[in-house]
């Protein structure tokens, strides 16, 4: 089997497209794909100047691409609803939750979250329940949450979410990843007008692997990542195909994960298996209610 690709992606003329962290690797292949295949779409990015050498980028490779920078750090709560009312104004077909942070050395966001748990799950919950007056007046939008396979070995401790009493940096990154399928699931069940997904790109080349040794200044281990992902990893490209797949196929599961179908490691887009503590009864709905009292940020119900 050739397996799905890029050239798959249907015509997406008329259709309006939001991707986070746009500027480079997963994201910024997202988003290429998207706007090649006629979609206006928003460039979510936390630097204005990567953003704007982005979007420079996309009209080299696609003269026609309709693509608009628009400034969001998840960091940072002020900002996504900034973000959010500059660019909720008109319906918006397909969101994706793309951008994060992997490993970093404990820090806080803007708010006073843990770092990782802050960007990679809270700043992705309030976007998405911001834009979700637009997400609605879509006709059939889909929003689409990265994870990661470290949500196998992710777990949510309600006790100790922003690690305050011990922190350690996988195991904080496993859990914001399994905070983002979680999240996915239960939207999936709460708003019933959209399709809500997961992928994850397996092991694909990008910065980020090796942003977190550069924090804390690990030249060896920042080299160590770069061989490994130049002697293992797919290319950030093949890595965005199941994030195009979840946005733009015709034969989605709301609720599923896609990923690499060989081992959720590379090759084609596929539905993958996900942790079965992912689905655990109770377990969305708690993290779902965590996150309304941590963001301020309620889901406007659907209008009568």
């Amino acid at each position: 089997m050739r397996g799905w690709t890029a050239g798959d992606i249907p015509d997406l003329s008329g259709r309006r497209a939001i991707v986070t962290g746009a500027n480079s690797g997963i994201g910024h292949h997202t988003a290429l794909q998207l706007a090649r295949r006629g979609a206006s779409v928003v460039l979510a990015c936390r630097s204005a100047e990567r953003g704007r050498a982005a979007a420079d980028r996309i009209r080299a490779a696609a003269p026609d691409a309709d693509v608009v920078l628009g400034r969001l750090d998840l960091a940072d709560l002020s900002s996504v609803r900034t973000f959010a009312a500059e660019h909720g104004d008109a319906p918006l077909d397909v969101l994706v939750n793309n951008a994060g942070v992997m490993a970093v050395p404990r820090g806080s966001t803007a708010d006073g979250f843990e770092t990782q748990f802050g960007t990679n799950h809270l700043g992705h919950f309030a976007l998405t329940g911001l834009l979700m007056d637009a997400l609605r007046a879509a006709p059939a939008a889909r929003v689409v949450t990265l994870t990661s396979g470290f949500a196998w070995s992710g777990r949510l401790r309600f006790d100790d979410l922003q690690g305050e009493r011990r922190y350690r940096k996988w195991t904080a990154y496993g859990q914001s990843k399994l905070a983002n399928l979680v999240f996915a699931k239960e939207l999936d069940r709460r708003v019933p007008e959209l399709t809500s997904v997961a992928a994850h790109p397996g092991y694909a080349a990008t910065n980020l692997q090796q942003a977190g040794p550069k924090l804390q200044g690990s030249t060896i281990m920042e080299k160590a990542f770069g061989l490994g992902n130049a002697l293992m990893a797919q290319s950030a490209a093949a890595g965005a195909l199941p994030s195009l797949y979840a946005a733009t196929a015709p034969d989605l599961r709301g609720g599923a994960c896609y990923g690499p179908r060989l081992l959720q490691y590379r090759g084609a887009p596929v539905k993958v298996v996900t942790p079965p503590h992912a689905d655990r009864p109770g377990l969305g709905e708690r993290l779902w209610q965590v996150s309304e009292d941590l963001t301020s940020v309620a889901y406007a119900s659907a209008p009568a």
